[in-house]
């Protein structure tokens, strides 16, 4: 279903689309990456098979039209971690979705603000999913995320993967936590360790080098 995600001040209201399934598992919000929409056809693959696993989906435009016109914003990442951060309140405020286990799904900028809206909900995120992102984005956030979160990057390496020598961009991470074998980062991959299932903070070589940010 299409709905409006309220905003404070004088922007209007976000569009999005909530797409429920029958005893979900979960509900997994998404953040598109520069560029890209709510209508990301990647984005929108992902989510239907995960609907297909039994998960509730909201995907979501975090800039209006005004507000992406301006550069800037595309790579105002606290202000695109607020909208991120918005929307898993307004989830909350909903009788429908308030008791779901929630995950982040973000894509290019959308996994650095996913990351942010994690660090200022910790209560409310149980899992974060970066999928060719740049999470080293979120800067000082980093340190603050606490919920598991796997990182999927080309299989040739992404600067932003990069940012530290063990690829965790600053992330907190269990001591004993390890980088997974190479392999697919396709929807599979992703579905099988996102909501609930994700142990802790990995990097998960694979996909595709040179993918547009969506």
């Amino acid at each position: 279903m299409d709905v409006d995600l309220p905003l404070e001040g004088p922007t209007g209201p976000l569009p999005g689309s909530l797409h429920l399934v029958e005893r979900p598992r979960g509900l997994v919000i998404f953040a598109h990456g520069s560029g890209s929409s709510r209508k990301s056809p990647r984005n929108s693959a992902v989510a239907a098979e995960l609907r297909a696993e039994g998960f509730a989906t909201f995907l979501f435009d975090l800039l209006t039209e005004a507000e992406a016109a301006n550069r800037a914003n595309v790579f105002d990442i606290p202000l695109l971690g607020q909208r991120v951060a918005g929307a898993i309140g307004w989830a909350r405020a909903r009788a429908d979705l308030e008791s779901l286990p929630l995950c982040l799904f973000g894509a290019s900028t959308g996994a650095a603000a996913a990351l942010e809206a994690a660090a200022r909900r910790p209560d409310d995120v149980a899992a974060v999913v970066s999928r060719g992102g740049r999470p080293d984005l979120a800067g000082k956030a980093l340190s603050a995320v606490r919920c598991p979160t796997l990182l999927i990057v080309g299989g040739g390496g992404q600067p932003g993967a990069r940012a530290q020598p063990d690829g965790t961009c600053g992330i907190a991470m269990p001591e004993d936590a390890a980088d997974r074998p190479r392999g697919d980062a396709s929807v599979r991959g992703t579905r099988r360790d996102a909501p609930g299932h994700a142990a802790d903070n990995r990097v998960v070589p694979g996909g595709r080098r040179g993918a547009p940010n969506d």
